[in-house]
């Protein structure tokens, strides 16, 4: 039985910075509401021609790959999460794969959303784990700009999501106190619809629908989401799923040096945060910057977190996510 141990990880964001002013000009809203709701500040979206969602990943992937030491040759396995793949099918994975020049490895595509990048994670570790493979690249790559309501009739949505990448590899490690420690994962598929995007799906309304109706009123294609009952459950959930992961490795809250949560709302953030008593100092949120990119906003802010220097050698490292699904999860990391 080995441990797994992030090696490398990178992010890449598209340069076109989309600030809420910006946003008022397109819709009926403000600076003051956004923040006051949700913490963003500004965003990235990308510029049409220019990136898709398994570009941005690739990009990430490059820099990860590079800072991990393991030659692309050396790649394993591939592990693609993402609510917006470049195509129905075939999903990013095997697009990565392709465009990095890989081996003919495995390529496989999770759909979790914003709990995609710690299930990802998961599955990475448990390969390694059992000695299935050595080396792991791990990707987290949104592009929303493309299918939101950029309207006001859209904008409890629309101001909140933007577009990036994140990655990480994974590689074998011999000594089991270091590494991946633990990971959690759960869902409540109840609520699936509570925050979700439900056309073109084969259970409603697929493309051939869509057509046929022509209904410029159609919002079945555009994300929703229950804002306030997605908030009330997200923070139990957060809690119990750190909780969980603290206890199965008997470690306390004090003995956490840096918590990575998704980047899903500042004010869901700040409620975990004060709820287990961190100090700023243990807690990483950029979301400010770069509002909510779902699977990439873990790979972002971690990679963040490391470039800054806030996560260092022996440091215990949580992360944690909740999503639409309801899917959510912690992972334990000894760094």
């Amino acid at each position: 039985m080995y441990h797994s141990k992030i090696t490398g990880l990178g992010y890449y964001v598209p340069d076109n910075v989309v600030t809420n002013d910006d946003l008022s000009k397109i819709m009926d809203t403000n600076d003051e509401w956004i923040q006051e709701r949700t913490g963003i500040q500004e965003r990235r979206h990308i510029i049409r021609g220019e990136d898709t969602t398994t570009s941005m990943g690739v990009k990430a992937a490059k820099i990860a790959i590079e800072r991990s030491g393991v030659a692309k040759e050396d790649i394993d396995f591939v592990i693609f999460a993402t609510l917006s793949p470049d195509y129905y099918f075939p999903g990013p994975g095997v697009l990565v794969q392709r465009d990095l020049g890989l081996r003919t490895v495995g390529a496989l595509d999770v759909r979790n959303q914003c709990s995609g990048f710690v299930y990802a994670i998961s599955i990475a570790d448990q390969y390694i784990k059992t000695g299935m493979y050595k080396n792991v690249l791990v990707i987290g790559s949104e592009l929303h700009s493309t299918g939101l309501d950029m309207t006001t009739r859209g904008r409890g949505v629309s101001v909140i999501f933007g577009d990036g990448a994140g990655a990480a590899v994974l590689s074998r490690e011999e000594d089991l106190t270091k590494g991946i420690l633990s990971t959690h994962l759960h869902s409540e598929g109840q609520h699936a619809e509570e925050l979700s995007l439900i056309a073109p799906g084969m259970g409603k309304r697929w493309v051939t629908d869509i057509i046929a109706d022509n209904d410029p009123n159609d919002e079945s294609y555009y994300p929703y989401m229950n804002g306030q009952f997605v908030f009330k459950n997200a923070v139990v959930r957060f809690s119990e799923v750190i909780n969980e992961g603290l206890q199965a490795n008997n470690l306390q809250v004090s003995d956490i040096n840096m918590l990575v949560p998704h980047q899903a709302n500042l004010r869901i953030s700040q409620f975990i945060q004060q709820k287990f008593r961190l100090s700023d100092d243990q807690v990483f949120n950029n979301i400010q910057k770069y509002g909510n990119t779902t699977a990439a906003s873990i790979p972002i802010a971690l990679t963040e977190a490391w470039e800054q220097g806030k996560i260092k050698s022996g440091d215990l490292v949580v992360l944690a996510a909740f999503g639409s699904g309801f899917t959510w999860g912690s992972v334990i990391i000894r760094w």
